[in-house]
C-alpha cells in the first residue's frame, strides 16, 4: 500500500516568552493563509549542566507543557480553523529546532528586537538555527521597539525581497517572496543593491555586458529584470516594483523597510571557513528591520 505524503507544516518554536508567543501567532496566520497545519515545538531540557541536582523534573515537565498549552490556546483562539499540534522535545534547543525544521515548510522563531547584541528565541540559539536550517526561517518581533503599534506581522505591507546574483542563484529567494505576496494579496518590492567595481571586481566579459546594457546601473537593472521574469509569469496577480540602488545590500534594503509586511533575504548553504554564517545582508536586516524577516537558504 502506497504511503500518503505527509503535509509539511508551518512550525513555530516556543519558549514561554512574549516573543515566542508572537511567533506562534504569526505562524498560525501563515498557516491559515497557506492552508497548512501548524506545529508548535518546545525543547524543555535547556542546558542540563545548569539544572540543580535536586530539581523536580516532573515540575519542570509540567512547566514545559504549560508553555505549549499557553501558545496552543492562543493560536486556537485567534485561528480556530487551523489544525494545530504541539510537541515537547527532550533535547537542547538547536538540535530540536533543526530537527523540527527538517520536515517543515518554514520555521518561525521569536526575535528580541533591535540593537548591537542580536538575540532571537532562546538567546543566541536562533542565530545558529538560522545559519544551518534546511528550510526558511522567519524571525518575528513581539512589538516594535518603542512599544507602539500592533504586534509585528499584523501589517499587510508589501513583501520586500533582496535579489543577489543571477536568475538561478536567486530563484529560491524570489520564489519564496512571490509565494508569500500571493498568499497575502500584496505586492513585491524587489531590491538589488550594487556598488562601483574595484580594479579586479569585474572581468572583461562582465564589463562588456555592462557596456552593451548602456552602463553599470542599466546592467544591474537588466539582471534584476531577468531574474524576476519567471516569477512575474508564474504570479501575474502580484504587482512588482523593481528597486535598484547604489549601496550596500543591507543599507539599501533597510531604506525601504518601513512599509514592509515581510522582508525576505537569502543565505548561502555553503559553509565558510569558520562554519555556517547568516551573511552580512541577512545579519543587518535581522538586526534592524521592524517587520518579520524570512531567511531563505539557497545554493
Amino acid at each position: 500500500m502506497a504511503q500518503v505524503p505527509m503535509t509539511r507544516a508551518i512550525t513555530a518554536g516556543v519558549d514561554g516568552s512574549p516573543e515566542s508567543l508572537a511567533a506562534a501567532v504569526w505562524a498560525a496566520r501563515e498557516a491559515a493563509l497557506r492552508g497548512l497545519p501548524l506545529r508548535l515545538v518546545h525543547a524543555w531540557l535547556g542546558q542540563p549542566l545548569d539544572v540543580p541536582p535536586d530539581q523536580d523534573r516532573q515540575a519542570e515537565a509540567r512547566r514545559a507543557q504549560g508553555v505549549l498549552d499557553e501558545a496552543e490556546t492562543e493560536v486556537r483562539r485567534l485561528h480556530p480553523d487551523v489544525p494545530v499540534t504541539s510537541r515537547l522535545v527532550a533535547d537542547t534547543p538547536v538540535p530540536a529546532l533543526l530537527e523540527a525544521g527538517g520536515t517543515a515548510e518554514m520555521l518561525v522563531l521569536g526575535s528580541r528586537g533591535r540593537g548591537a547584541l542580536l538575540g532571537f528565541l532562546l538567546g543566541s540559539y536562533g542565530q545558529q538555527v538560522i545559519a544551518t536550517s534546511a528550510c526558511p526561517v522567519v524571525a518575528v518581533r513581539a512589538r516594535r521597539d518603542d512599544g507602539a503599534g500592533p504586534p509585528a506581522g499584523a501589517e499587510a505591507g508589501e513583501v520586500v525581497v533582496g535579489q543577489q546574483g543571477g536568475r538561478e542563484e536567486s530563484a529560491a529567494v524570489l520564489g519564496f517572496a512571490f509565494g508569500e505576496a500571493a498568499a497575502r494579496g500584496v505586492g513585491v518590492r524587489a531590491v538589488r543593491a550594487w556598488s562601483l567595481p574595484s580594479l579586479y571586481a569585474y572581468s572583461p566579459g562582465s564589463l562588456a555586458l555592462a557596456d552593451e546594457a548602456g552602463g553599470l546601473e542599466p546592467f544591474e537593472r537588466k539582471v534584476l529584470s531577468d531574474a524576476l521574469a519567471p516569477w512575474r509569469e508564474r504570479y501575474p496577480q502580484v504587482p512588482v516594483i523593481e528597486h535598484v540602488e547604489l549601496g550596500s545590500g543591507g543599507q539599501v534594503l533597510l531604506s525601504v523597510a518601513s512599509d514592509a509586511g515581510l522582508m525576505v533575504v537569502g543565505r548561502r548553504e555553503r559553509q565558510g571557513p569558520l562554519g555556517p554564517r547568516i551573511g552580512s545582508v541577512a545579519h543587518a536586516v535581522l538586526h534592524h528591520a521592524p517587520s518579520p524577516v524570512a531567511v531563505v537558504p539557497h545554493e
